[in-house]
């Protein structure tokens, strides 16, 4: 599919994921409508200081915002939607918050996108959805298992867009990225959290639980599928897992990190890093065989170079002052 001249729609794109998929689109020659969330210090989040952002529109609201979402949906060719709130820890805190971003703001880009009569919508899920695996690789006939806030609130927002779909024929394709990680991740995530750790000097490295795994995708593979299945029609109606097909896990992945910094360490164990008991998901692994058979699309970044890329960008103080290092990120 071109994408040349096309006006597209993304929301959180002043996030991690958002902001490197207007990145892409801009590349990819489409004109971007890029919503941010608002906020009193005209903070364009991510999109600050990108190379592109002169050739972007940018709107600042509320995914929570009815009206807002509707006047920001109109006119479009395509809408990404991102906007969510993704920590897990914080969604044990304020569970409300989640229902409000993610179910509601996700209603609200449904029905813009219904009233509106866009052509397509993608929807951004998680692997969080399938909690722990009960058969690996995991595909999209997983159960879905609601093991935090957090994941509950993703798999209501992707069945409202199930429903959506089968109810009124809306066109969407549900995107469900297994662990995404790269440059601008937040510091509350488990790769961030331990290159700050030791590119601040320390060598005892705090964690939580470090048996469980994980299929970690590097960001410009994830907005690689996003952007294959948005010009694949067949993907319409259907929740597409794109993944690594590897896993590794928490502990294995912190001595990956050390050795690519070019350290030795010890792993400390903090609790309030870990998650409660049965709310923990011990294993994810995604089958790519879907995305594969519908598209073209193919991981292209091994861990190894994501990671190295990673540590590369996190090494500017620059990039560094942005990030609160010495505080734990909920």
């Amino acid at each position: 599919m071109s994408f040349q001249g096309k006006r597209i729609l993304v929301t959180g794109a002043d996030g991690f994921i958002g902001s490197h998929l207007v990145e892409a689109l801009v590349k990819a020659g489409a004109s971007v409508r890029a919503m941010a969330l608002y906020n009193s210090f005209n903070s364009w989040g991510w999109l600050d200081g990108l190379s592109c952002v002169g050739k972007i529109e940018i709107v600042s609201g509320d995914i929570r915002d009815a009206e807002f979402v509707r006047g920001a949906v109109d006119g479009m060719d395509m809408v990404f939607h991102l906007a969510a709130l993704i920590a897990i820890p914080y969604s044990y805190q304020a569970p409300r918050s989640y229902v409000d971003t993610n179910v509601t703001g996700t209603l609200n880009v449904l029905q813009a996108v219904r009233e509106c009569g866009t052509p397509k919508l993608l929807v951004s899920s998680t692997s969080e959805v399938y909690g722990t695996a009960r058969s690996v690789p995991i595909s999209e006939q997983h159960p879905r298992q609601p093991q935090s806030p957090y994941s509950a609130t993703k798999i209501a927002a992707d069945a409202l867009a199930e429903s959506f779909h089968l109810s009124f024929g809306l066109p969407v394709t549900i995107v469900r990225p297994f662990n995404t990680y790269g440059p601008r991740q937040s510091a509350r995530a488990i790769i961030p959290t331990v290159i700050l750790q030791l590119l601040s000097g320390q060598r005892r490295v705090k964690l939580g639980n470090v048996h469980p795994t994980r299929d970690l995708n590097y960001v410009e593979d994830t907005c690689r599928g996003f952007l294959a299945l948005a010009g694949c029609k067949e993907s319409i109606g259907k929740s597409i897992n794109v993944g690594s097909g590897r896993e590794i896990s928490i502990g294995d992945l912190a001595l990956l990190i050390a050795r690519v910094v070019g350290v030795d360490i010890e792993i400390v164990s903090d609790h309030q890093r870990m998650r409660p008991g049965s709310s923990e998901v011990e294993r994810l692994l995604s089958d790519n065989g879907l995305i594969t058979s519908l598209t073209d699309y193919a991981p292209a970044v091994t861990l190894e170079e994501g990671i190295g890329r990673t540590v590369e960008w996190f090494r500017n103080p620059q990039v560094r002052e942005r990030y609160k290092a010495d505080i734990y990120n909920v």
